[in-house]
């Protein structure tokens, strides 16, 4: 007795796990979870903490674009962690970290956030003509 075959359906479903049960899973864990953000963004987010810290108490920084890089344009010996630009007549105030060579010189995140802040704070002070001292009193003592 001959059975019949269905035929196949015109449009192939997407097949999540091959035939051997493996193949893409779930996330690993969860996205409220430390783990499941990547580097940059924790970089970004010590960036944003910092200059959150600093606006409470200079309201005009609200004006100023604080970006974050990966690497520095190659220029001199030296390797800068940050740079400021300062506003021109068709562009905003811009102060610039660069990621990977600030995180080459920490060994933890406490670390990476108390430099990225000495960073942050030393930029704004030299687009604002100050000392560092003046802009954040902590500056240097942490």
């Amino acid at each position: 007795m001959d059975s019949p075959v269905p035929p196949r359906p015109t449009e192939p479903r997407p097949r999540r796990r091959d035939r051997h049960g493996r193949g893409m899973r779930g996330p690993v864990a969860p996205p409220q979870v430390p783990l499941s953000t990547s580097r940059s963004e924790s970089f970004r987010d010590l960036v944003r903490d910092s200059v959150d810290r600093l606006e409470r108490r200079w309201p005009q920084l609200a004006e100023v674009d604080f970006v974050v890089m990966e690497v520095p344009t190659p220029q001199d010996d030296t390797v800068p962690l940050g740079s400021s630009v300062p506003a021109g007549k068709d562009h905003p105030a811009r102060i610039l970290v660069y990621r990977r060579p600030v995180e080459i010189r920490t060994k933890n995140r406490d670390d990476r956030a108390l430099l990225v802040h000495e960073v942050v704070v030393e930029q704004v002070a030299e687009l604002l003509g100050l000392a560092p001292e003046s802009v954040d009193p902590r500056y240097g003592q942490e």
